[in-house]
């Protein structure tokens, strides 16, 4: 499996990035990887095709996509196993260095028959367990089934909503990988918190958006018809990157 490069004692930056634009911000900001995704409002699903092939030629640091078919749970039909392979396919062919999945079954656990059929469909790539983790009924077996998968790295808020709420199994999970998976911190990293959680956790690798709404140009817009309802970004606007949120974060963790 592919193996980071960079050395390890530096603290990396991934930035969770919502369209091609947003990967560029996040390499002029100084990120270390990005991990494309779609649907912001759903937690991130799998990006389009033209989407990661316009990522790849935009960008000459890692990227990483996610292959998550739909919102809710990760509990994943036959078919929808045959979709995550056909993009798993997909991202390689376009030149990407990892995907991150995550597949549970009912019970909360890992669901290691269809993670091992995806990982083999990854190989060469980097495979990051994405944060269905959070999910798990027992994270700590969880964490020793994807050790034992050969799991590269898990992306966690440690079981809460946030890696503040997070903070105290953050720190358990590092203990127990015991340097032989990378626990990666994210769901609420931003400048604030970056360095009482890099301390706190010892971790080496962190995960954030770093986002900003964006207002609509649109001088026209139906009040009538919302296509974001119970959502916090109003109708029109988006997501994008802030170039100044992810590079306060790599200036912070490079002093380190």
């Amino acid at each position: 499996m592919q193996k980071n490069t960079k050395a390890m004692s530096k603290i990396l930056i991934e930035v969770c990035s919502y369209s091609v634009q947003s990967a560029i911000t996040a390499q002029q900001a100084g990120a270390y990887r990005v991990e494309l995704c779609s649907g912001p409002l759903q937690g991130g699903l799998t990006p389009s095709y033209g989407e990661i092939k316009h990522a790849r030629k935009s960008l000459s640091i890692k990227l990483h996509v996610i292959i998550r078919p739909r919102c809710g749970d990760f509990c994943y039909s036959a078919l929808e196993l045959d979709t995550m392979k056909s993009d798993i396919e997909n991202a390689k062919q376009l030149g990407a260095d990892g995907i991150a999945i995550g597949v549970l079954t009912e019970d909360g656990m890992i669901d290691e028959k269809r993670m091992k059929e995806l990982i083999k469909h990854a190989q060469p790539m980097s495979v990051t367990f994405h944060r269905a983790f959070d999910c798990t009924s027992n994270p700590f077996d969880a964490l020793k089934q994807l050790t034992e998968l050969g799991i590269e790295r898990v992306l966690t808020s440690g079981m809460k909503n946030s890696v503040d709420e997070g903070r105290t199994n953050l720190i358990k999970l590092s203990e127990a990988a015991e340097d032989k998976i990378i626990i990666m911190p994210g769901g609420g990293v931003n400048e604030k918190n970056i360095i009482s959680l890099a301390s706190a956790t010892k971790a080496k690798e962190f995960h954030l958006s770093g986002k900003s709404i964006i207002k609509s140009k649109a001088l026209y817009k139906n009040a009538d018809v919302s296509f974001n309802a119970g959502y916090e970004i109003p109708d029109y606007d988006y997501v994008e990157s802030n170039k100044e949120k992810i590079k306060q974060v790599v200036e912070l963790v490079n002093k380190i």
